[in-house]
């Protein structure tokens, strides 16, 4: 038997006989890492832990806290969950179970309704199935093998997946005791590396995610490499549960939805409407401090201008249906780009007017499946704060760089910590159907933007396939105080609809040049941005955002009119300031207010009307002393302006 040399990250080689498994070198490492490994990475490539090496190789060897390790350890325990489904329930069929943000599902076809009690059974089987020590195997077939295998376990939902593949590649399956399943991989080794998991909720969910198709019942769960990893995990879900912006919402004013309405369509009340307003502001005034330039378009537009734009041959099933007028076809708008095109193409342009930048404050209509509506974050109409900046090649670094900056400064005003940048490309497979056809530009352009991130230092990753179909983008995704991820903003290089549009200006020249058009939105949807800010500040508002800002609570009735004296002073220089003039006692109405979660709240009597002086409490700090009106306005105005974070719970703003 002939040996090999196996190169770890530390650059060390070791020897070993040819065949070796990736466990077999842990084994020889130490007996701690040997317990903790999941997955090794071979010459780049993830595999499971018993894959035989029998050439010279890299390797690296991934324990369950790494990202590699952990994804392993969700996909492994979504198959446990359906080895213990069928050995308790043998007539369920088993559909797909992918990992999602720290957690997995699995759809099952079953007449038996899942409740929290059949959660409990699953997981006590999982644990039994666990500590049996199941050996894990991979094994390749053939798709029409894979077919034949599937009909014999009477999986037709398994069957039709492989269906859609060419019957002579090869898939893998895996295989823990009698349970077998299709996946790509790579699992753990063995179920007893599978410990620390909970099942945690049961949904409906159509096959597919069509609602023609029949419901079927999905199950949720999550696993982690530890105790401690997984009570920490449990206890956010708690916290999130509390923040979630569709409970929040409600309690708090800000939008509701109605069936008459319809789905996915916010109604957004008087509260809310600050939150936006506040938005709003905020962008307006970043926005005129660099240079942009406001426009307004028509919420319904010709679907020539679509057609034009790729829209229609990109976008469509993202579209609401065509409507007739005057036998002419119209679409309600799903963005603004097409519009923005237009105002350039308005007027000749030069090179000295660039770069022109475009910004509006409109609403959008997107179809999303009513299956995949969710609060605010998932719906059909959409206020944004959009805009598109026309440049030449030579200030495209420079403007594409101002925007992840911008996105930065925001990020600070809102005390959010964790981000990451993700620059998306295109995939050479998808050239003429997903995306433009001219590889060469795609090249460049990519190229560019990666340019600028490098020379901006800002960290990114890089992911194939999920580029625009008009050019690069950079993708924002961000993490609230609880660690709670959300897909936040975009930042997208278009080098092929301005040519569409015949879009030019004229260089030093004379010559006609096609722009380079940057689409930005770095506050997101007005409505995915407040489903995060609600979550972000558990409601909790920074005085600046916040709906109410000053609650004024007279002790009785006999301060009445010093409490008006005090509210209309505080509404003169722009407060919001609200008075509760009911007559319940001052211990209900500071519960009240606190329950509104006002930031703070002014209780008057008669010592303060004697005085002249105000008390103040804040929600998180209690009673903070006696204050003039004069100095509180100036207090709180300050506040307000400098967009202030301070006088909030502590982990409102820390992850």
């Amino acid at each position: 038997m002939n040996n090999i040399n196996i190169t770890l990250p530390d650059n060390s080689v070791k020897t070993f006989p040819e065949g070796i498994t990736a466990q077999e070198v842990a084994n020889s490492i130490g007996s701690r890492l040997a317990r903790a490994v999941v997955v090794a990475k071979i010459d780049g490539v993830l595999k499971d832990l018993n894959y035989k090496i029998f050439k010279d190789s890299s390797l690296e060897l991934f324990t369950g806290d790494s990202p590699e390790g952990h994804d392993t350890l969700l996909h492994s325990t979504a198959h446990l969950m359906a080895q213990a489904v069928k050995t308790l329930y043998p007539n369920a069929k088993f559909t797909i179970g992918p990992t999602i943000e720290n957690g997995f599902y699995y759809d099952f076809d079953l007449d038996v309704s899942f409740s929290e009690d059949s959660l409990v059974l699953i997981e006590n089987k999982m644990k039994e199935l666990s500590k049996k020590n199941q050996e894990i195997f991979r094994y390749e077939v053939s798709a029409s093998e894979a077919v034949s295998i599937f009909e014999k376990m009477g999986e037709s939902y398994k069957v039709e997946i492989v269906g859609q593949i060419n019957p002579e590649d090869t898939i893998s399956l895996y295989k823990q005791s009698d349970f077998t399943d299709l996946c790509r991989g790579p699992h753990v080794s063995n179920t007893s590396k599978i410990k620390y998991f909970k099942l945690l909720s049961t949904s409906g969910a159509y096959w597919r995610g069509d609602e023609k198709n029949k419901m079927l019942q999905r199950i949720y769960g999550t696993v982690f490499s530890s105790k401690s990893l997984l009570k920490n995990h449990l206890r956010n879900l708690e916290e999130a549960k509390k923040r979630d912006h569709r409970k929040l919402g409600k309690e708090l004013k800000l939008f509701s939805f109605d069936e008459e309405v319809g789905p996915g369509l916010p109604l957004w009340h008087p509260n809310g409407t600050i939150l936006i307003e506040q938005l709003e502001s905020l962008a307006k005034e970043m926005e005129r401090k660099v240079g942009y330039e406001q426009v307004r378009t028509p919420h319904l537009t010709k679907g020539s201008l679509y057609d034009k734009s790729g829209h229609l041959d990109h976008y469509k099933d993202s579209m609401y249906p065509a409507m007739d007028v005057d036998g002419i076809e119209y679409y309600v708008k799903p963005m603004n780009c097409p519009h923005h095109h237009k105002i350039y193409s308005a007027f000749p342009r030069s090179y000295r007017d660039l770069p022109i930048r475009l910004s509006e404050y409109g609403t959008c209509y997107r179809y999303e499946k009513s299956g995949q509506l969710f609060g605010l974050m998932r719906v059909r109409s959409m206020q944004m704060n959009d805009a598109h900046i026309y440049c030449t090649k030579q200030s495209f670094k420079e403007e594409f760089l101002a925007v992840c900056n911008m996105y930065l400064y925001y990020f600070k005003i809102f005390g959010i910590e964790k981000y990451r940048m993700r620059l998306s490309l295109h995939s050479k497979d998808g050239l003429g159907e997903k995306y433009v056809n001219d590889p060469e530009l795609w090249l460049e352009t990519e190229q560019w933007v990666r340019e600028a991130l490098i020379e901006g230092k800002l960290e990114f990753e890089e992911v194939e396939g999920e580029a625009a179909f008009y050019g690069p983008k950079i993708d924002v995704q961000v993490w609230s105080a609880i660690g709670k991820e959300f897909t936040l903003a975009t930042n997208q290089v278009d080098f092929a609809v301005p040519r569409k549009f015949g879009l030019s200006y004229k260089d030093e020249n004379g010559k006609d040049r096609t722009p380079l058009c940057i689409h930005r939105a770095p506050l997101s949807t007005h409505e995915r941005f407040i489903g995060f800010l609600i979550e972000h500040f558990g409601g909790d508002f920074p005085l600046w955002l916040a709906p109410v800002q000053v609650a004024i609570l007279p002790i009785s009735d006999k301060v009445l009119d010093y409490s008006n004296f005090i509210c209309n002073e505080l509404k003169s220089v722009g407060i919001r300031a609200t008075l509760n003039n009911r007559s319940d006692k001052i211990g209900a109405k500071i519960r009240q207010a606190e329950l509104e979660k006002i930031n703070v709240m002014l209780i008057i009597g008669e010592k303060e009307v004697d005085e002249k002086m105000i008390s103040v409490r804040r929600r998180f700090e209690g009673n903070t002393g006696t204050i003039g009106i004069d100095e509180l306005k100036s207090e709180l105005v300050k506040e307000i302006k400098n967009r202030s974070l301070a006088h909030r719970k502590e982990n409102a703003t820390t992850t």
